[in-house]
């Protein structure tokens, strides 16, 4: 529940805040302000970290520092505040958090991820879209490593990346992609 208030108060003030706003830019924008890694910074100021109650493995393993538990536990955060005190008493807090974020943020200027920024180069060059292999998943199911791999006709090889999700091996094989494609145009 946290996670969808979270969008619908975040995106009314985007909304509000930047009418005239392309819808893309718009989503880029809300994306980046409401996701793991913004959460887990608004977290961390809050030190909610110090409060999570984890099992013995987990607070062994540094598990109160870990993106995915404290962006967790912040929605968590906001679903109780929500059911305590209401809508309104939500958008306070979150627009508090996020206050200082808020002002530097200027939906003209989102940046699209690498994956989309690859596509859109091969789409505007008539090429088939890039292919994204995953070769290898290592480690235990609650600290994985995907090896994955980006494969596009303008070159020779695949590129292979690796980090915790699939969906960040993707990105970094795509951003690596993208590097190599911009030093062979210079």
């Amino acid at each position: 529940m946290g996670d969808a208030i979270l969008g619908a108060i975040i995106t009314e003030y985007l909304y509000t805040t930047y009418p005239d706003a392309n819808e893309g830019a718009m989503t880029r924008t809300r994306a980046s302000l409401v996701n793991k890694k913004s959460l887990a910074a608004i977290a961390r100021a809050l030190d909610i970290g110090a409060e999570i109650s984890l099992g013995e493995g987990e607070q062994k393993s540094g598990g109160w520092q870990r993106d995915s538990i404290l962006s967790n536990t912040l929605e968590a955060i906001i679903g109780a505040i929500f059911l305590d005190g209401g809508q309104e008493a939500c958008r306070e807090e979150i627009m508090g958090w996020y206050e200082s974020i808020l002002q530097d943020i200027d939906p003209s200027k989102a940046s699209k991820d690498p994956k989309t920024q690859l596509q859109e180069i091969l789409q505007g060059k008539s090429m088939s879209l890039p292919v994204y292999e995953t070769l290898k998943v290592e480690g235990p199911a609650h600290n994985q490593t995907f090896t994955v791999s980006c494969s596009i006709g303008l070159l020779p090889d695949a590129v292979v990346e690796s980090a915790n999700s699939r969906r960040n091996a993707e990105q970094r094989a795509a951003k690596a992609v993208l590097k190599t494609l911009e030093e062979l145009d210079t």
